[in-house]
């Protein structure tokens, strides 16, 4: 088997022993960005889908330095259509609120995913979850559930009035420092600051940040992929 064949399965090894350390450690915030913050009272429960999966279109032109990370290793996201009251234009993982007919927020992710990208999630494999992220000012508990895309299936915007774009982006771009940054919020005296992603897609260039961002910041330092890049080069923020 050629070194590029092994890539995808040693990225998958990786993402599996991370869910097993979370799971060992069950109780501990994994997610230094998310460590400490509170749970406010009649918070409800959330998952997301964090998809892995090999792409079968136009891979990244970037060689990432971790060796788990080939060329053609993807995550799936959409961008959220601008219409909507809360986080409008954001590019999200797909995944919503756990309803009572799912099975927890293993099944709730599957599901959102099913309606909001149309995958069938018979081709997926979900590898686990990981540490819950309290988010009190959205009153929710947000569950990461980290699958692999074992027979991939295609992927669209099923609703236009919840989403504008779903697209697989190459993690080797997510990677590359020349598409990485930080955004920046300043108000009222305040500034908060996080991660930012560039990702350049035929449905046009999105930003990844704000809780995706986060989240995927704080896995790819779990699993050692990220690469030094410049945490003072501001990224702007879209018009909403």
């Amino acid at each position: 088997m050629a070194p590029d064949d092994l890539a995808p399965q040693g990225a998958r090894a990786q993402l599996t022993a991370l869910v097993a350390a979370a799971s060992a450690a069950r109780g501990a915030q994994g997610f230094r960005a998310f460590a400490g913050l509170p749970t406010a009272e009649n918070s409800r429960s959330a998952a997301v889908l964090i998809l892995f999966g090999v792409l079968d279109g136009l891979a990244s032109d970037h060689d990432a330095s971790a060796t788990a990370v080939s060329r053609d290793l993807d995550v799936l996201l959409l961008a959220r259509a601008t219409t909507l009251r809360a986080h409008p234009g954001q590019v999200a993982f797909p995944g919503g609120r756990v309803d009572p007919g799912d099975d927890g927020p293993i099944g709730a992710a599957l599901r959102e995913a099913r309606e909001e990208t149309g995958l069938d999630p018979a081709g997926v494999d979900v590898l686990g979850t990981l540490e819950d992220v309290p988010l009190a000012y959205s009153l929710h508990v947000v569950t990461p559930v980290l699958a692999w895309w074992r027979r991939p299936s295609p992927v669209r915007v099923v609703d236009v009035a919840e989403s504008a774009a779903v697209f697989r982006a190459p993690v080797a771009d997510l990677l590359d420092p020349a598409n990485r940054g930080v955004t920046v919020i300043r108000r009222d005296g305040q500034e908060w600051r996080g991660p930012g992603f560039l990702v350049r897609h035929d449905s046009g260039a999105h930003l990844v940040w704000g809780f995706t961002g986060m989240l995927l910041d704080g896995l790819f330092d779990r699993l050692g992929w990220t690469e030094p890049w410049d945490d003072t080069r501001e990224l702007p923020l879209p018009p909403v």
